[in-house]
């Protein structure tokens, strides 16, 4: 799997000379002797990598660029990715969750419930139920999971219609973090990182990172799966 863009190499300078993006060389070894050969994403437009173009990068997701380093490990590899936009943890049950289990990942990442949140009122309860029912018949495959936490964005001036999703965020990390725990889950946590303090990391709508954030949210997710790797 590669890529897909009709630009080139000169094109992604910015990219090439992010201190927050890892280099090529440096992924590739990092993913060395990773054992997973069919890499599933589920859930909301966070998961499908959404986001507005950034000059000097490449124009892709973050799942699929981690998808594109895990197919230099292993040229075999499958990816499927579920993510749609606007869905709740609850519509990830319904109408995703039964097509990933079908497609037997060995590792899984799950991205879901900031949309349960996204209003005042939404039920932090229920989400951990779901995200529970979620990693529950995922995890009885064996498969690998990954997840990674909410980066705070939201101090920034251009971020203030925005910063009431930061204390519903927070309360979304909590879950996050703890049904990565409980299952065993890659953990890759954001909401420090300092990816948050770019002014230009988000998107218009101020919801998805723009691909400056994709390719940072992408390594970061590589080196938290490098962790796992067995290399004995």
């Amino acid at each position: 799997m590669s890529t897909s863009t009709s630009l080139s190499a000169n094109d992604f300078t910015a990219e090439a000379n992010d201190p927050l993006v890892l280099p090529p060389d440096q992924r590739t070894a990092l993913l060395a002797g990773a054992p997973w050969q069919r890499f599933a994403v589920l859930g909301d437009s966070i998961a499908a990598g959404i986001g507005d173009p950034s000059p000097g990068y490449a124009p892709t997701g973050w799942a699929q660029r981690v998808a594109a380093d895990l197919t230099v490990a292993n040229p075999a590899l499958a990816y499927r990715n579920t993510g749609r936009i606007g869905a709740t943890s609850g519509q990830v049950i319904e109408q995703q969750l039964n097509e990933i289990l079908e497609f037997a990942p060995d590792l899984v990442h799950v991205s879901c419930g900031g949309n349960d949140l996204f209003t005042a009122g939404g039920d932090v309860d229920q989400v951990h139920e779901n995200l529970s029912t979620i990693l529950t018949a995922l995890s009885a495959t064996g498969a690998q999971l990954s997840i990674f936490t909410m980066c705070d964005v939201w101090d920034s001036e251009r971020m203030a219609p925005m910063r009431p999703m930061r204390e519903r965020m927070a309360a979304l990390n909590e879950v996050l973090r703890s049904v990565a725990t409980e299952f065993d889950a890659v953990l890759t946590e954001l909401w420090d990182h300092p990816l948050r303090l770019r002014p230009e990391v988000m998107s218009a709508d101020l919801i998805h990172f723009a691909t400056n954030g994709q390719a940072v949210l992408a390594s970061a997710v590589v080196g938290s799966l490098a962790a796992r790797i067995d290399r004995t």
